[in-house]
This record gives C-alpha cells, sequence and structure tokens, in this order.
C-alpha cells in the first residue's frame, strides 16, 4: 500500500458489507482513519476484527440508522468534536426494494427506497458538507447504478432513486464552485454483492468482479489531485 489516504478522515456508508466494506478495509491500509456506519452492529464488529489484524489504519464504527436524520445530525456534532472536519464522504449505502411493474409497488416499500438512496445522501450533504468544507481537499463520491441514466423496466423504486441521486449529486457539483470539495458518482456495474444476487438470482457469482475491485477507481476519485466535478465514473472492465 501507498499510503495515499494518510491522515484522512474517511466516513463510509454502507460499511458492513459489498463495497464499503472492501472501501472500509482499503482506506485503512491507505492510512486513513475511517468512520464505518451500517445498520449491523455485528458485521462492524467482523470489520473491525480485520482492520485490527491488519494493523493498519484506523476504524470508528457507528451502528446507525441514515433513514433517521437526527441521527446523521448528531454523528455530523460528533465527527465535528473529535476530528474538526472530514476529508472524505462515501455514500455507498442502498437498498434493492421490489422488482416488478412500476404500479405493483407498494407505498412502504417506495418510501423506504427512496428514504435510503436519495434522502439520506440529501442529508449527508446538508450535514456532512460543513465538515467537508473544513479540508484542504474535501472528496465526495456516491455509488449509483446504470439503471440511473439507462432507464430498465421492473427496476422501479431503484432507478428512480438513482437517477434521483445523480441529479442531486450533479447539481450539488455545480453549486460547489471554487471550493476545495469535489462531489462525483460511481457506477460499478456487475458485482458481487447481495444486492446482485437479490436481484439476479439464477446468476453465477463467480462470473462477476468482487467488490474490491472498485478501491482503485475509488480511491482516484477520493484522492487530493482528483480532478473530475459532478462526472458519472463508470467502472472499468476488462475486454
Amino acid at each position: 500500500m501507498t499510503g495515499r489516504l494518510e491522515g484522512r478522515i474517511a466516513l463510509i456508508t454502507g460499511a458492513s458489507r459489498g463495497i464499503g466494506r472492501a472501501l472500509a478495509k482499503r482506506f485503512c491500509q491507505e492510512g486513513a482513519t475511517v468512520i464505518a456506519l451500517a445498520r449491523t452492529q455485528g458485521a462492524l464488529e467482523e470489520l473491525d476484527d480485520e482492520v485490527r489484524a491488519d494493523g493498519r489504519g484506523t476504524l470508528v464504527l457507528v451502528p446507525e440508522d441514515l433513514r433517521k436524520e437526527e441521527k446523521i445530525d448528531q454523528i455530523a456534532a460528533a465527527l465535528y468534536q473529535r476530528f474538526g472536519k472530514i476529508d472524505i464522504l462515501v455514500g455507498n449505502a442502498g437498498t434493492l426494494g421490489t422488482m416488478g411493474p412500476m404500479g405493483h409497488i407498494k407505498p412502504k416499500h417506495w418510501q423506504d427506497v427512496l428514504d435510503t438512496n436519495l434522502t439520506a445522501n440529501w442529508q449527508l450533504i446538508r450535514y456532512m458538507g460543513p465538515l467537508l468544507e473544513q479540508s484542504d481537499a474535501g472528496r465526495a463520491v456516491f455509488v449509483t447504478s446504470s439503471v440511473g441514466h439507462e432507464p430498465r423496466a421492473y427496476w422501479g423504486a431503484y432507478a428512480v432513486s438513482k437517477a434521483g441521486l445523480e441529479m442531486m449529486v450533479q447539481t450539488w457539483a455545480l453549486e460547489l464552485g471554487k471550493t476545495n470539495i469535489r462531489a462525483n458518482l460511481y457506477d460499478p456495474g456487475r458485482t458481487r454483492t447481495r444486492m446482485r444476487a437479490s436481484a439476479f438470482p439464477g446468476e453465477d457469482p463467480e462470473t462477476l468482479p468482487l467488490p474490491e475491485s472498485h478501491c482503485e477507481a475509488i480511491l482516484d476519485l477520493v484522492s487530493v489531485d482528483c480532478p473530475h466535478q459532478g462526472q458519472v465514473i463508470a467502472a472499468v472492465r476488462p475486454e
């Protein structure tokens, strides 16, 4: 590891599994202090054991539900008191919701997907944005999906939430102007995750890239010299 994130403070949501978990481990290996946020405390504790065994970086566990606005506010206040800033925000937490015809989605399922995939990330911008402003090079990356800009039948609330996420982040990026913050989106594409297995239950997971395959690209987006602003960066797949 190169120590690219030495001394940086990074908040990662959805850190208990999949891409978020892979990023938390890699960021720690690169020297960061990682605030790992997820709903599943047991999975976070397992992650902590792995990071401690590796002996690099620092992991701070935050077992909270992002759908609760007051929790995000409290987390932001605690981070300000402890660190005075954050340097990196990765909005990775997401839920697939119900797949099927648009008109068949139950209102509670629709709302849960929008609350998790869109509104929670808006709250992160609201409350964590001021902390990013305290960094010399604040970096924000939100994980999206191709269905956010390429409509696909039966993906319903998930597709709508990702389309909204992309517009929201790109609008925020325009508003950032000449600040030190850069905000972008990352589309990982086909990846061996629990969500992918739910969407494609008959798919052979061995044919899919591992979550760890995205770490390098996201590291580039959170680096101090990242040139992008308001972009959707798609994972590069080998031929």
